[in-house]
């Protein structure tokens, strides 16, 4: 077991990747400490939107998170459970012992951060960490993304890859993080294959059995001192995507038979 003295934070949402994630870390470092945050409600999640993008495109996110996202997870489910066997990815909770708070930027969970005193911080799906908790860090930062960065900033960066003709920057990003949105020096970057049967609701679970490799390795070096940063293997400006929009999807999964 690699650095088994060292302490390791993981930051992150109650939901299946971190657990994935959390089982990974454990097969490699013998001291993994987790807190987990409550998911942002939706009414949030559309007031945070309405204030960045407008009613227009918000309404067409939640019409699509409301109306197509549910139906397409029950008809991957068999693709899912493919994905998990093939790259056994752990969902288990046999080993998981959480510290739980309401948000990550509560001031409970900057005197928890204090008090683990971790040296280094794995995050996975949490809200935007605020510059008052990544003060209260004295550690590595360091976050796996759905996404090429900076290209496919912010949520679902396979979907937009394909969306917009670009499969070659369909990948997962190891990145530290800083005060921006997904805008850290990168550590490493994987490209993966999707297939006919995969969509919007497969995507997130090859995008983790991709990272998890290239996060565990990020973490040995950057505890032993050995870290490299990486540049981006994206040709393109940086952008900051959301989910799509309804009429989006539909005119994708039509035009360019992205699903």
């Amino acid at each position: 077991m690699s650095n088994p003295k060292k302490r390791i934070l993981l930051l992150c949402r109650d939901d299946n990747t971190s657990k994935s994630v959390y089982n990974a870390l454990r097969k490699s470092f013998e001291d993994v400490i987790v807190l987990c945050e409550n998911h942002v409600s939706r009414s949030e999640m559309v007031k945070r939107r309405m204030k960045r993008i407008g009613f227009v495109e918000t309404a067409g996110q939640v019409l699509f998170i409301l109306a197509v996202s549910p139906l397409m997870r029950r008809r991957s489910q068999k693709r899912i459970d493919e994905i998990k066997r093939e790259h056994g990815l752990d969902e288990s909770e046999t080993n998981w012992q959480v510290t739980r708070v309401k948000t990550i930027n509560s001031s409970e969970a900057q005197a928890a951060i204090r008090e683990i005193n971790p040296d280094i911080v794995v995050v996975n799906g949490t809200r935007i960490i605020s510059k008052k908790t990544l003060q209260s860090i004295n550690a590595p930062i360091i976050n796996m993304h759905a996404g090429i960065t900076p290209t496919y900033r912010g949520v679902h960066g396979a979907y937009w890859a394909l969306a917009e003709d670009r499969p070659d920057l369909v990948g997962t990003t190891v990145h530290f993080i800083d005060e921006g949105i997904d805008t850290g020096s990168i550590i490493k970057q994987v490209s993966f294959s999707t297939t006919s049967e995969d969509n919007f609701c497969t995507y997130p679970y090859l995008h983790t059995a991709a990272g998890i490799p290239a996060l565990i390795d990020a973490v040995k070096a950057i505890l032993d001192g050995e870290v490299k940063k990486e540049k981006s293997i994206s040709d393109k400006p940086s952008k900051l995507h959301y989910h799509p929009t309804i009429w989006e999807y539909f005119w994708g999964k039509i035009r360019k038979g992205v699903s």
